[in-house]
């Protein structure tokens, strides 16, 4: 068997490769020391992988470290200096760098912005999908047109069935998720034409009644983006007593799960706490939201919707005229160890917010695990919980000590 160190491994070895000497995270179920077989792509055998001399198979010796899934992001709108909306050299060029985060999937997120041309550039982007090298994009995630509130660019809209129907031509079967309000009039049909076609309903950007978030429930919604951010309140009616709407609406029903943006500036952790204990482990899941800026320097950055953000040092990116939040400037790995940091649970209860619970909440299969036949989107961690290499089906995707 030929024997690597991780800095002579390159993006080019694609043959079988055993991963040795790791602590093998299967998430939500235990982590235990091991080996882990790589062939054709996937995952061949995990566990205690016996020693063979037919020259075929490369060897990798993972010096105790934990090997874990590659991360899956179901919110992003770009990182770096890459912005999924502006097309499809975007597109390609941010889905190439997400591997040095430990992304091995991402949903790249649009905000339709209603002017004219702009089925035509979803429709460029869902096209592209197949093209991007480096990551997997199994479909997009468009947060609107449907909103009740403006985030910072969202679209203000009534339900409109034939505008839903041109939105899903235009993607071309590669729509995965549509954010929406559910306080939207009309949006019981849209939600669930939505579902007709397979895609999966967020709930987000809300002031929605209990009422009308359960029946946006009732109609197929099942997951709750952002959560906690842009979720507000109804006024208070009697003084004292606490308006009750759309977050206690998600918050008292189990088959909802919800995602945060685990950056401490958007959500507090004691809510991030709340929400596990509300829903267990199983329905938290971690997304970025972000924007242009994710993994760069502080400074200032253009963005697609007309507007200028900063970004400082320890904060989200801010609007230069306003100072208000725009998205963030998280990154899956950091995401991952803040909520390592924060939560007081098993460790592996807490990669599956970054693993396998994104990977349930959009039905995607054969990622986001540990297991014989799965895809090989690996993430082989080091002692500070940083990504040192990246596989994507199998390919060496990154690898820090060659980057």
């Amino acid at each position: 068997m030929s024997k690597q160190t991780s800095d002579q491994l390159k993006s080019s070895d694609s043959s079988t490769l055993v991963i040795r000497n790791v602590q093998l995270v299967e998430p939500g179920r235990g982590i235990s020391s091991g080996d882990l077989l790589i062939e054709n792509g996937r995952i061949a055998e995990v566990g205690s992988i016996p020693v063979t001399d037919t020259g075929k198979v490369r060897e990798l010796d993972g010096q105790g470290r934990l090997l874990t899934p590659g991360l899956i992001d179901l919110h992003t709108h770009g990182v770096l200096n890459h912005f999924y909306a502006e097309g499809r050299e975007d597109l390609l060029l941010g889905g190439k760098a997400l591997a040095q985060f430990g992304v091995t999937t991402v949903l790249p997120t649009i905000v339709p912005q209603m002017e004219v041309g702009w089925l035509d550039k979803i429709a460029e982007i869902c096209a592209a999908l197949d093209d991007v090298r480096g990551v997997n994009m199994p479909g997009i995630h468009l947060e609107g047109p449907f909103m009740a509130i403006k985030g910072t660019a969202a679209a203000t809209l009534e339900g409109d069935l034939e505008m839903l129907k041109d939105i899903v031509a235009a993607c071309g079967g590669r729509l995965r998720v549509m954010s929406l309000s559910p306080e939207t009039p009309q949006i019981i049909p849209v939600i669930e034409m939505l579902r007709e076609n397979g895609v999966t309903v967020f709930l987000t950007h809300t002031r929605a009644s209990v009422e009308q978030t359960e029946s946006a429930i009732a109609a197929g919604a099942t997951h709750a983006t952002h959560f906690y951010d842009v979720f507000y309140s109804p006024p208070e009616t009697d003084m004292g007593v606490r308006p009750v709407g759309a977050v206690e609406a998600i918050l008292a029903d189990r088959n909802v799960s919800v995602d945060f943006i685990a950056d401490g500036i958007h959500v507090h952790p004691a809510a991030i706490k709340a929400a596990v204990a509300a829903k267990g482990y199983s329905g938290v899941t971690l997304i970025t939201d972000s924007i242009v800026g994710a993994g760069l320097p502080p400074g200032r950055y253009d963005t697609p919707w007309g507007f200028q953000v900063q970004l400082a040092e320890g904060d989200a990116p801010r609007t230069v005229e306003g100072n208000h939040l725009a998205g963030s400037s998280l990154t899956m790995e950091q995401g991952m160890r803040n909520l390592l940091s924060w939560l007081d649970l098993p460790p592996e209860q807490v990669w599956a917010m970054g693993t396998g619970n994104p990977a349930d909440v959009v039905g995607l299969k054969e990622v986001g695990r540990l297991q014989v036949s799965d895809w090989a989107d690996l993430v082989l961690w080091d002692d500070d919980l940083r990504p040192a290499q990246t596989w994507v089906r199998g390919e060496l995707a990154y690898n820090r000590s060659q980057s």
